[in-house]
């Protein structure tokens, strides 16, 4: 199997999760595959955005991330844009994306590299400033894309159009465009809905809406959403890119998102449950998790 590449994205300052990703990658390499190990570095995500780690090359056969959600989030930019399957083993939290427990890492990995794991496809959103006439900025995210203002107590106007069709101007905290993947993210928290993660739709979610009818909003994932402010203001505002990247945005600045033609494919056991997580995750009805792995 000297021809099989897999990378290992491990979490930045976890202790747990750097052991874990020696231990696998040892485990790797006595059974004769390429290994190539990073941690998610302070700043990666910050700094380069989309750029590749570069000890990771972008033609490995897998990817196995160990960490949070956060860290496959940021993962799933750097490397998994490339069409690299990605397995996420969950070291920390919610766990949304990170599929499998620790304890079933090895019998995972034993599958993915029998190809006996489901590839699960999931959309991204891309999302150009535009800042006079130009584009200044081009992101890539898997979860959401958030405007909102930096100054507590105040609100800024938002301006939507979708297909060149005025929707509204939100009056509030900000807006998030999120994915199905996404929709049990920062959404979730803003009252937007849960979508299942391979729908085609986009949601337009208003953040502390200053007019109360002002509700989230289901588009296809066909639609070009573009968004500035209302009016001109002294508040800063800010794009944030799956709670990861920051970029200032200046009065007059166009932020056009639309469907990428990127998506991110994930790893997941045969019978893997999205509601089975749900209801464990989110403490539906006293739920046990069950992994299925």
């Amino acid at each position: 199997m000297g021809s099989v590449t897999v990378g290992i994205i491990y979490k930045n300052r976890h202790l747990p999760a750097g052991q874990e990703a020696k231990r696998l990658e040892e485990w790797l390499t006595s059974r004769g595959i390429d290994v190539f190990s990073e941690e998610m570095k302070p700043g990666d995500s910050d700094i380069r955005g989309d750029q590749t780690p570069s000890s990771i090359p972008t033609t490995a056969d897998w990817m196995v991330v160990l960490g949070g959600d956060g860290t496959l989030l940021g993962a799933a930019r750097m490397v998994g844009k490339y069409g690299v399957p990605i397995l996420g083993v969950n070291l920390g939290g919610l766990g949304f994306l990170t599929m499998v427990p620790l304890e079933s890492m090895y019998k995972s990995v034993e599958r993915m590299l029998s190809g006996d794991l489901v590839v699960e496809k999931r959309v991204m959103l891309e999302a150009s400033v535009i800042r006079k006439e130009k584009e200044a900025r081009k992101f890539h995210v898997l979860n959401d894309l958030v405007i909102n203002k930096m100054t507590l107590a105040r609100i800024i106007d938002l301006s939507v159009t979708i297909d060149g069709e005025v929707l509204t101007t939100f009056r509030g905290d900000g807006l998030i465009i999120a994915t199905p993947t996404g929709s049990t993210a920062y959404n979730l928290a803003a009252g937007g809905p849960i979508l299942y993660p391979t729908m085609a739709a986009f949601i337009v979610t208003p953040i502390c809406p200053f007019t109360l009818s002002n509700r989230p909003i289901l588009i296809p994932d066909t639609a070009k959403i573009i968004v500035e402010m209302g009016k001109e203001s002294e508040e800063k505002v800010i794009l944030t890119c799956d709670g990861q990247i920051g970029f200032d945005l200046c009065y007059g600045d166009k932020v056009v998102i639309y469907k990428s033609d990127i998506k991110i494919s994930l790893l997941r056991p045969p019978n893997y449950s999205y509601f089975n997580i749900l209801r464990t995750k989110l403490m539906w009805g006293g739920a046990t998790f069950n992994a299925n792995t």
